[in-house]
């Protein structure tokens, strides 16, 4: 009897495949035809659940979002708590660096893929930025309880810093992707502008 084709452990296949290739050489190198090599799949079949490249590259996205989300529910529940504002940013921007292969290869993919963005119209118009945005509004949202809570000064912005701190953040895992500095050196310089909102205290020790 013939097995039952699970289709979303496919797509899941290709998607794999194509991270695999993203990973090694770069968002721009990918093909239909290299990551259904990769997957050990003909073509047909990748054009049988991702019509395009931009739907392929999206899916990947989507599924890297998702993955780095589990991440962070993982390393949340590991923190001790109750946990101050400062502590908890901390923590979750500490998280968004690309300081292990599987967040290296998160950053790579979402910059690359912003990148390509920029001059392909397919790309252009999937919501990329669907992420980025949820991220800035929930980190607005606990500057703005930390100022109800008295860790932040009243008079800061709250929707103004979470877009500095998120973009501070993006900037940071740029530079240790491309070697300009170490994930060490990228942490301090996070710690530094948060001391600078909510003043200097010890940092909080990260699992792993």
């Amino acid at each position: 009897m013939p097995r039952t084709v699970d289709h979303a452990e496919r797509r899941a296949q290709i998607i794999a495949a194509l991270l695999r290739v993203a990973g090694r050489a770069g968002l721009h190198t990918v093909t239909m035809r290299s990551v259904a090599a990769e997957a050990g799949v003909s073509l047909r079949l990748v054009q049988y659940y991702f019509q395009s490249k931009a739907q392929l590259m999206h899916a990947a996205l989507e599924h890297l979002e998702r993955q780095s989300h589990e991440r962070w529910e993982t390393r949340q529940a590991q923190l001790p708590g109750p946990l101050s504002a400062r502590d908890f940013l901390e923590a979750f921007l500490t998280e968004a660096l690309p300081i292990d292969p599987e967040s290296r290869t998160f950053h790579l993919v979402w910059t690359s893929y912003a990148v390509l963005a920029m001059t392909d119209p397919e790309l252009a118009e999937q919501p990329f930025v669907a992420g980025p945005n949820r991220l800035e509004r929930q980190l607005a949202d606990v500057l703005r309880q930390a100022q109800a809570d008295g860790e932040m000064a009243p008079g800061l912005d709250a929707d103004a810093e979470a877009a500095r701190l998120l973009t501070l953040n993006h900037g940071l895992g740029t530079s240790v992707l491309v070697g300009q500095r170490a994930p060490e050196a990228a942490m301090a310089v996070l710690r530094y502008h948060l001391d600078s909102l909510f003043g200097t205290r010890e940092p909080i020790s990260h699992p792993g």
